[in-house]
């Protein structure tokens, strides 16, 4: 009888493992994870502590884990960012996918084989876990989640993503196509995952999204107000460079030019066109209620009663919602863009009013315009970012 051996583990999967000044659970993590990988992973595996510039005692322990566990091996970066760690790895690797996971470990290792698997098969190109699909299972404060679901919306309204959970710290890419977007991915702190998947799906690359379960860490150290602040110039960096053109990035041939994000060419001039009818219809309205009552309460009907028909036109026009279900949760919900339209049209008359008292109707009329314009763009931004989400839309029709 022939002695039992174990399997040929002929594919390899590097996975990063970020870290700063993660002296108190880096050891306990690593060996867990490679006590997981060595008992349930299927392929080959080499895990990398990327040391970013830790001041204390985070470097000898990595060094220590890399000579004490196989296919362990540490990597020390004299300037912190998660995304310079990641750039430094995944440019150099040799392996067939490259990915990073936090080193808290928050996500159920269970997710990594079907977070890998759609890689190494060829069908995906890039793999992220997700907090935010109804099969997650999450634990974290409200206030971590108000953050996160509202960066997520931002991104799906303004940049047009298509993926649901940018920041979680589970995610996987073909070296190949790491390889191919790097040059072109300029951040290197905590937007550099942002930006990478943004790139990869102006470029038609395939995204695979995973539910995970997923637990908090109370001990996270990540400056929250200045990664917004961060977030939120890198999205302007990365919108300036898509409206400049496609990036000429070499990767695979079946993947298409950058473009809009998908169905905006449609429905940008419907919702144009619906824009203008209610334009006039809100104008008309607050000239006639003008005439009865002050401006401030003219102008609030008449954008309570447009309000109302632009969301349902537009729900059957540009996003193609229709029958019933769902409805009134969609004029709900609208009725958001209602009031930021309300709100801003109120604070331009009220700034007219304190600046040039007594102005004229045609004044008070450019300021509605110029305010209405404003509300315009966030409510379409809040309509197929939210209000009429594919997503939202399939689960709610399910």
């Amino acid at each position: 009888m022939s002695r039992l051996t174990a399997p040929v583990r002929t594919r390899l999967v590097e996975i990063v493992v970020p870290v700063y000044n993660e002296q108190r659970v880096l050891a306990e993590s690593v060996r867990r994870l490679h006590a997981y990988l060595t008992a349930t992973f299927p392929y080959g595996f080499r895990i990398t502590i990327a040391d970013n510039a830790s001041t204390d005692a985070t470097w000898p322990i990595a060094a220590d884990l890399s000579r004490e566990l196989p296919h362990v091996r540490a990597v020390h970066l004299d300037a912190k960012g998660r995304g310079r760690a990641l750039r430094r790895v995944w440019s150099g690797s040799d392996a067939d996918v490259v990915g990073y996971m936090d080193v808290d470990l928050s996500t159920d290792l269970d997710a990594f084989l079907p977070l890998v698997a759609p890689l190494l098969s060829g069908h995906s190109d890039l793999a992220i876990g997700t907090r935010l699909s109804r099969s997650s299972n999450v634990v974290r404060g409200p206030k971590r989640e108000f953050i996160s679901r509202g960066y997520n919306l931002l991104l799906r309204g303004a940049m047009g993503a298509g993926f649901s959970d940018a920041q979680c710290g589970f995610k996987a890419v073909r070296t190949e196509i790491a390889q191919a977007l790097l040059p072109a991915v300029e951040d290197e702190e905590w937007f550099f995952d942002t930006e990478l998947l943004l790139l990869a799906e102006r470029h038609g690359l395939r995204i695979h999204e995973v539910p995970v379960d997923w637990v908090d860490d109370p001990d996270s150290r990540v400056d929250i107000v200045k990664t917004i602040k961060d977030d939120l110039r890198g999205m302007a960096r990365v919108a300036r460079r898509t409206l400049s053109g496609p990036a000429g990035i070499p990767v695979p041939p079946r993947v298409r030019e950058a473009r809009l994000p998908a169905g905006m060419a449609r429905q940008l001039p419907s919702f144009a066109i619906i824009g203008v009818i209610s334009t006039l219809a809100h104008l008309g309205l607050f000239t006639l209620l003008r005439l009865l009552v002050p401006a401030v309460a003219a102008n609030a009907l008449a954008l309570l009663v447009t309000a109302v028909a632009n969301t349902a036109a537009n729900r059957r026009f540009t996003f193609g919602v229709t029958g019933r279900a769902g409805a009134l949760r969609h004029q709900l919900e609208g009725g958001l863009a209602f009031l930021i339209g309300l709100v801003l049209s109120t604070g331009g008359l009220a700034l007219l009013t304190s600046l040039a008292p007594g102005a004229s109707a045609a004044a008070e009329i450019a300021a509605v315009i110029a305010a209405n314009a404003l509300a315009t763009v966030v409510r379409f931004l809040l309509l197929r970012g939210w209000v009429f989400n594919p997503r939202r839309v399939g689960e709610a029709a399910r």
